[in-house]
């Protein structure tokens, strides 16, 4: 196994959490041999370096404030996360969304839309956001809980 190799994966996990796919894909131009890479990754797993499930609660950790669950699902299945790992962080997030939902409408529009077209707008920003209809339908409308 390449030294090389072995550096330049610790210098990435050193910086931030990846998943297995992530780390696999950064280093596989610096790899002479797939067979090397899969070892190498095989050892930083072994060894608790290299964790899906730490990355995965990273990642809902940063966004949690800004996307509702869709959004942060995709993402995690877009960074190559194991969907029992996915269903795990993600059901945690679903009791937390309306409260994430309406801190942001507040800070992006502070006021109940004046019109069908500015409610179509809010609803279509959260909606970007990867909130749930139901919640976005809460938050615009100014429901409580």
């Amino acid at each position: 196994m390449s030294k090389e190799l072995r550096a330049r994966a610790l210098r990435l996990l050193a910086r931030r959490e990846h998943t297995r796919t992530e780390l696999a894909r950064k280093l596989a131009p610096h790899a002479d041999d797939p067979g090397e890479l899969s070892a190498l990754l095989d050892e930083l797993e072994r060894r608790g370096w290299l964790s899906e499930r730490r990355a995965a609660e990273q990642l809902v950790h940063a966004r949690r404030g800004r996307f509702g669950a869709a959004r942060i699902r995709r993402d995690l299945r877009d960074k190559g996360v194991p969907e029992e790992v996915i269903a795990q962080a993600v059901g945690e997030l679903k009791a937390g969304e309306l409260d994430a939902a309406r801190a942001l409408w507040q800070k992006k529009f502070g006021k109940a839309p004046a019109d069908a077209r500015e409610r179509a707008r809010q609803m279509r920003f959260l909606q970007g956001r990867g909130f749930s209809l139901e919640v976005i339908r809460r938050v615009v409308r100014g429901e409580e809980d």
